[in-house]
């Protein structure tokens, strides 16, 4: 592990910024983002990147804009030199009419932005991204606004752990259930739970709260801590132990 990347070390060299949708983007889009980093005459950086259900759409430095589908596990991205990225994070499930097929097609993968977008300018800032999208918005897809309804549901009811629950709270068959995210999300919905409720452990560690492992990994629904540890170290690349340095010490 950089020691670079433990206790907010990254911050001496990168700043981040987010901004939010203007109302009309909102129904498409979560936030932009915003990186600098600043490594000139200092070694290389692997920044470790953990997956979210979110398509996104990035311009990095010079190179050409690319579309990024769901990763189902973590990535590293090596920063060097000083540089930038511009990014949009599209709500779950709204990045299909876009696409114009399922985004299951481009899950874990990159693809060039003009091969869904064609013309695509070579920068933008906050004002080019909303200026960009509203030129090439598709037409209104309800089932689009239903899924992101649905990851929402996920996101904000930490008792839910499993995919039979959510399909009897909505009232829709797990086979559906499974298509449906497979075609607008580009995971299934087992895979959204169970990230949406590992990200409950790093608000955990980001909030200084000491952690019971054993107890948290039977309140998150595993069977055991065993189990928890190998899905935690799946998505984020380090035991959960490991990873808690990242937020210094932790009783």
């Amino acid at each position: 592990m950089d020691r670079r990347g433990l206790r907010g070390g990254w911050a001496t060299f990168q700043k981040h910024a987010y901004a939010e949708p203007s109302p009309d983007l909102a129904p498409y889009v979560d936030r932009y983002w915003f990186v600098h980093w600043y490594l000139r005459d200092k070694p290389p950086y692997r920044q470790l990147v953990v997956p979210y259900p979110n398509v996104h759409l990035t311009w990095v430095n010079d190179e050409p804009a690319r579309v990024h589908g769901v990763s189902r596990g973590h990535v590293f991205r090596v920063l060097e030199g000083d540089g930038h990225v511009s990014g949009v994070a599209f709500k779950p499930g709204a990045f299909r009419p876009f696409l114009g097929r399922a985004v299951s097609t481009i899950t874990g993968r990159s693809v060039d932005a003009r091969t869904v977008f064609g013309d695509v300018p070579k920068s933008v800032d906050h004002e080019g991204l909303e200026t960009f999208l509203r030129a090439h918005l598709a037409p209104p897809d309800p089932t689009a606004g239903e899924v992101a309804d649905m990851v929402a549901r996920i996101a904000a009811d930490p008792k839910l752990t499993r995919v039979d629950e959510l399909a009897t709270l909505l009232g829709v068959g797990i086979r559906r259930l499974q298509r449906l995210f497979a075609e607008y999300v580009g995971v299934g919905p087992k895979w959204v739970i169970r990230r949406y409720r590992l990200h409950e452990v790093t608000e955990r560690l980001a909030k200084g709260v000491p952690v019971d492992w054993a107890r948290l990994a039977a309140e998150l629904g595993y069977a055991d801590q065993a189990h928890f540890s190998r899905d935690f170290t799946a998505m984020f690349s380090e035991p959960p132990s490991c990873y808690a340095e990242r937020y210094g010490p932790l009783s």
